[in-house]
């Protein structure tokens, strides 16, 4: 299945070099969790990050489908 997976900010490196700006697809097994896409790409699992699945708030166990969109944000400070 093809997922988009976007990151932001501070995770940005994290995507491969053909990406495209801060987003890239990727080919997942069916039954892949959020937490699997993190593992592959090296998104550490222990730092906090506001997660974005088709535009709503999702936790890193939720199960992905094909099509899906993933949008990760690290915390960010400011004023």
């Amino acid at each position: 299945m093809k997922i988009q997976l976007i990151l932001y900010a501070s995770l940005a490196h994290l995507l491969p070099e053909e990406s495209s700006g801060n987003s890239c697809f990727v080919e997942m097994a069916p039954g892949t969790t959020i937490r699997s896409l993190f593992e592959r790409f090296q998104v550490p699992l222990d730092s906090p990050k506001i997660i974005f699945l088709n535009g709503r708030h999702a936790m890193e166990d939720h199960l992905l489908h094909n099509g899906d969109r993933i949008a990760v944000f690290p915390p960010i400070a400011g004023g």
